[in-house]
């Protein structure tokens, strides 16, 4: 392969962890308290998104009166009472960091959830010290799908972005990475699989591909 990757930029929910399984159990909850049911048109909308992005969809397609911050407050409480029971990283992760750091690759985090969150998540599998720069939804001014993130990440990791090695696993995170000019492998989990990955470079079925692992070592 052709391409020499410098450094490698990871999404966060979905693709390091398991998170969208308990943000799904988390809507149908909070739907439910308001005597309504989670669409699939909903759910997919607000993958990949930053909150404000994600709940005024929620608004929008559910036709929820309540503010955004009564949302995103109530989702956080049913979300934190959920994570000890059902927080898992996903298959392949802690070998492919290893992998990544053994080939002397700096990586970085580059994620639509706010900054203590992703602390939060990173904390508690000792990983955050691991990434040499975090970028959450507080950095830039337009969240995924604009580049803004995947271009700030490549800036901060000192490397152009084609040379930068982006996983994903939404399509708003993917076509983030591709208008960034990224190398772009797409992972998709059972919430996005149904998305269009046809931006991405790459795509693989999890983070155990050993198409990853050829281009980290280029």
């Amino acid at each position: 392969m052709s391409t020499q990757i410098k450094a490698v930029a990871f999404d966060l929910d979905g693709l390091m962890f398991n998170t969208e399984d308990i943000f799904e159990i988390a809507g149908r909850e909070l739907m439910q308290r308001r005597g309504k049911v989670m669409t699939e048109e909903c759910h997919h909308a607000m993958l990949g998104r930053r909150p404000e992005e994600a709940f005024a969809a929620l608004q929008r397609l559910m036709d929820i009166d309540d503010s955004m911050e009564v949302l995103m407050a109530e989702t956080r409480v049913i979300f934190d009472d959920l994570i000890d029971d059902h927080l898992a990283p996903m298959p392949g992760l802690f070998d492919l960091l290893s992998f990544i750091d053994e080939r002397n690759k700096p990586r970085a985090v580059a994620t639509s959830s706010p900054h203590d969150y992703m602390r939060e998540m990173l904390g508690r599998y000792g990983l955050f010290d691991g990434f040499v720069h975090h970028l959450a939804a507080e950095d830039v001014t337009q969240g995924k799908p604009k580049p803004d993130i995947y271009l700030k990440a490549a800036d901060r990791l000192g490397v152009a972005p084609g040379e930068m090695m982006v996983l994903e696993d939404s399509e708003a995170g993917t076509r983030a990475a591709a208008a960034a000019g990224a190398v772009i492998v797409s992972v998709p989990n059972r919430h996005t699989k149904v998305q269009d990955f046809s931006a991405a470079s790459y795509v693989v079925e999890s983070l155990e591909a050993e198409l990853i692992r050829e281009l980290v070592a280029g």
